[in-house]
């Protein structure tokens, strides 16, 4: 083995790397051609702003608001359909007879029971994230899809993120060959959350939040699955939130990794950043959080950085409800499809499990999330 020099030192730096034009990819929000849907949204909290924002913006009729809370789908239906009927019993929505789909934004525990009268009412359904906390659960909704011939999708509205969607579409693009490490490091402050819901959930890193990202990397890794994975979490030096917030996993696929460090009580610099190998290129993507925008494509021909347009709110909600439009009008199963997302939803409880335990975990063992 020859001894290494400043010429041939693999850490040295290449010089005139050359830039080349980015490729032109279709990493926008889908929206169907023809079919236009009348929709009905149950659950009118804080997010559905972002929803009901991007269904107006791509022109989509939502008809029908129901909250248990009247005020909440009042005041969504002022903001966004002047025109939309508010309801506060889901039942009475589910029995129009003109809404064809149903976004469902309930927190999970109650969320199950209206997805399953709403598949036996004939709606196509689009559920918020996380879809389920119980795999075996989510399977049955799954079967009951299936049974009524309804398409039945989650809100992993991060695909659609412009950046995500980019990395996304060059990687099934082949333009870095079989993807080898995907690297995902988060630095931001989450401390809003004292007072609210969110600090009574002790994996609100790992779980709450990082289950967007958990889904990006099983996404970027295609069709091979998880085998395993190590999570760990730790309190902050000072913090004074009731759960950790400090949290990373080291994730194992066939013939790759991927790593995912997260610290949520970071107040300055905050940053994101994603670094993705393959056998034939690089892809790396930093900047804001949920806005890593400035994306770089390295291969043997150099280097390329696309302008991208558009931002994860509320580009990402179109893109969650669109590609559910798609499906229904192109009579095939959605991408962001729940059968698919059980996978992926199986190695964030994995993490969480991992988490707690200080021991390795498989995908395919953890059924339900910890408690």
């Amino acid at each position: 083995m020859p001894k290494p020099t400043k010429r041939n030192y693999a850490l040295a730096a290449k010089k005139g790397v050359r830039e080349f034009p980015a490729p032109k990819l279709d990493y926008r929000p889908p929206s169907p051609k023809r079919y236009r849907p009348k929709i009905g949204l149950v659950g009118c909290g804080g997010i559905t702003k972002a929803h009901l924002d991007a269904y107006r913006t791509a022109g989509w009729e939502v008809v029908a608001l129901c909250d248990r809370i009247e005020a909440a789908a009042r005041q969504r239906q002022q903001e966004f359909y002047p025109r939309a009927e508010v309801y506060t019993d889901y039942r009475k929505l589910l029995a129009r007879h003109d809404v064809d789909v149903v976004d469902i934004a309930l927190h999970p525990e109650p969320r199950v029971a209206v997805i399953e009268a709403a598949l036996k009412a004939g709606k196509h359904v689009l559920s918020q994230k996380p879809f389920v906390l119980d795999l075996e659960v989510g399977e049955r909704l799954v079967a009951l899809a299936n049974k009524r011939g309804r398409k039945l999708a989650v809100n992993q509205n991060g695909r659609w993120a412009p950046y995500v969607r980019y990395l996304t579409q060059a990687i099934q693009c082949g333009l870095i060959g079989d993807v080898q490490t995907v690297a995902i490091n988060l630095n931001w402050d989450h401390t809003w959350i004292r007072g609210t819901h969110f600090e009574s959930i002790h994996h609100v890193v790992l779980y709450d939040f990082a289950i967007h990202w958990f889904d990006m990397a099983a996404l970027f890794f295609q069709d091979r699955p998880a085998q395993s994975v190590f999570a760990a979490n730790a309190f902050a030096p000072g913090q004074q939130l009731q759960p950790p917030m400090i949290g990373s996993a080291t994730v194992a696929f066939a013939g790759g990794t991927a790593t995912l460090n997260f610290d949520a009580h970071s107040r300055f610099g905050a940053e994101e950043s994603l670094c993705i190998t393959g056998s034939h290129g690089t892809l790396r993507a930093r900047g804001p959080i949920c806005a890593a925008h400035e994306v770089t494509l390295f291969t043997q021909r150099g280097f390329a950085r696309p302008d991208l347009q558009g931002q994860w709110f509320n580009d990402g909600f179109r893109g969650t409800m669109g590609e559910l439009l798609c499906a229904i009008e192109e009579n095939r199963e959605p991408s962001n499809c729940a059968r698919e997302n059980l996978q992926n939803l199986a190695l964030c409880f994995a993490a969480v499990q991992a988490a707690d335990t200080g021991k390795v975990q498989k995908p395919s063992h953890v059924r339900r999330l910890p408690r």
